[in-house]
């Protein structure tokens, strides 16, 4: 039995929009998925595994979105991430030449080397390409508690005004997490932490058992909870809500107070593809346009444009000292809690997967001590999933939390304004078609079940909220918008086949290679259905 005061809840949301495209050779925004898997899947997993043969005690909630699972699983991208390793040891093999007698670059390009052939034997040798079997096989020996998410990131309080929308993006959700990690998901991140009254109603539908909102979601709930949010609620139709703690959050994410931020660690935004101009390094470049290419050799120094040189020795020191840190100021946030509660506090610290390694590269080694000092050095504090903890401490209380997210301003500016919301009337217009066409074919077979199949694909698809995401933040605004516009414009092309009864087979074929996810969609999924 634990004799721990409080609880700790690590929660990392591992999500992806769905990029692939066959029809190129090379695609920059495949770049995205390559990318996360070199700086942050991959480390993680090689800490989690280090863990686990260590037999440290360590308990982490994590979703893989089923687009992620979906690039994950697929051969294609398989072979192209290998590619994409290769390419970035032969160009280190040329920055070996360079920097050679340079004393201040050439130990970061020999730490680079190591961290590539280490990355290529790991992802082709030990795992077989199957880094979704790496996260389940510690999901099948307890030490991960894996969620699941919306089919492709549909922002669910935009899409309510049809209910079948939200029901289509559950339904293809925990088929695809059961068909890649072989059973049902217990919990579910909401996309972008957007609840709306009701949405608890379908989740209890499809077993989903709790999710996660951001701190107000909780404090502004009716009635309000008693400890705020370092207790789960209960909602009306039965599915618990975990929330953010803000304090723990904070120290990790704010680009003031945040530990990213550290001198001593890599800069993100100073990249050999922009710095180096030798051949071997504009190979990397795509159709000739500058790019990151992932080798980055300066540390961030400071408020300046003058950058050093980049220590891994040191950065890792600092990673060790932040985990003491973090951990510390967690000890004492469980003593004062648990002076008043009248059952141990929970912490939940929710995080974008991304940051660690991506955008904090030494994200994944905090992460490691910050769990062994944790199993070690203390015992005030421990690592839960939000599973078990709900498992432990069933009897909660019924509150109904209010509509809400965890963007800015934690409501819908985001994903509705002025930039991005054009693409609504089209998604709800395409949802109603959608559930029209079910009710004509309520049992199509053959070429007609292919297209129907092919066109609740594409509308998922076009719903993804990475669009407008993306639209909003003005990042790759150009892709996003063509993106949202060809899923719509494959999915109306479908519906005319279907209402005309003439059907472009070699068309249809085309766009099934592209838009491959979900191998086991059946159409009907957008079925009419009260929320």
């Amino acid at each position: 039995m634990s004799t721990a005061k409080g609880y700790f809840a690590l929660v990392l949301h591992a999500h992806l929009p769905f990029v692939r495209h066959p029809e190129y050779d090379h695609f920059l925004e495949e770049d995205w998925f390559f990318e996360a898997m070199t700086e942050t899947y991959l480390p993680l997993l090689q800490g989690f595994e280090a863990m686990a043969r260590d037999g440290v005690h360590f308990r982490l909630t994590m979703s893989l979105t089923p687009p992620l699972l979906s690039m994950m699983s697929d051969p294609l991208l398989q072979q192209r991430y290998i590619r994409y390793l290769d390419e970035r040891l032969q160009a280190l093999k040329g920055e070996h030449t360079r920097t050679q007698g340079d004393n201040y670059f050439r130990p970061v390009v020999d730490f680079y080397i190591d961290f590539f052939e280490q990355l290529r034997h790991q992802y082709v040798e030990q795992y077989q390409c199957d880094v979704a079997g790496a996260f389940r096989r510690l999901m099948e020996a307890g030490y991960l508690e894996i969620m699941t998410c919306g089919a492709t990131h549909g922002y669910f309080p935009l899409l309510a005004p049809q209910p079948e929308s939200i029901y289509a993006q559950l339904a293809m959700a925990v088929r695809t997490h059961e068909r890649i990690l072989g059973r049902r998901p217990r919990g579910i991140w909401l996309p972008e932490c957007g609840y709306t009254p009701g949405v608890d109603a379908i989740l209890a539908q499809f077993g989903i058992e709790f999710f996660i909102l951001d701190t107000h979601g909780l404090l502004n709930a009716d009635p309000t909870p008693k400890y705020g949010a370092n207790t789960p609620v209960r909602t009306p139709a039965g599915p618990v809500a975990f929330g953010r703690d803000y304090e723990s959050s904070k120290q990790v994410w704010s680009a003031e107070e945040g530990y990213p931020g550290d001198a001593l660690y890599r800069e993100f935004y100073r990249d050999a593809g922009f710095d180096v101009h030798e051949p071997h390094i504009k190979a990397l470049h795509h159709a000739g346009v500058k790019a990151f290419t992932g080798l980055k050799y300066h540390r961030i120094t400071g408020k300046t444009d003058w950058k050093e040189p980049y220590h891994p020795g040191w950065a890792r020191e600092r990673a060790a000292e932040h985990a003491g840190h973090f951990l510390f100021n967690r000890q004492r946030q469980v003593e004062w809690l648990s002076s008043f509660m009248d059952q141990p506090p929970l912490i939940v610290a929710p995080y974008d997967a991304e940051l660690f390694g991506h955008w904090w590269f030494e994200g994944p080694q905090w992460m490691e001590f910050l769990f062994r000092k944790m199993a070690y050095d203390q015992h005030e504090v421990e690592a839960i999933t939000l599973a078990e903890y709900q498992d432990r401490f069933p009897n909660l209380q019924t509150v109904q939390p209010p509509e809400c997210s965890w963007g800015a301003g934690g409501f819908h500016e985001v994903w509705l304004n002025g930039s991005n919301d054009w693409v609504y009337p089209y998604l709800h217009q395409a949802a109603e078609k959608m559930s029209e066409l079910v009710q004509r074919f309520p049992d199509a077979q053959g070429d007609t079940r292919w297209l129907l199949d092919q066109a609740a694909r594409e509308l998922l698809l076009a719903q993804s909220s990475d669009w407008a995401f993306i639209m909003k933040t003005a990042t790759s605004v150009e892709y996003a918008v063509r993106r949202f516009k060809t899923h719509l414009h494959r999915f109306q092309r479908l519906v005319t086949m279907l209402e005309s009864g003439r059907y472009d087979m070699s068309y249809v074929v085309a766009i099934t290679q592209r838009d491959s996810l979900f191998p086991d969609m059946d159409y009907r999924i957008f079925q009419q259905r009260p929320i």
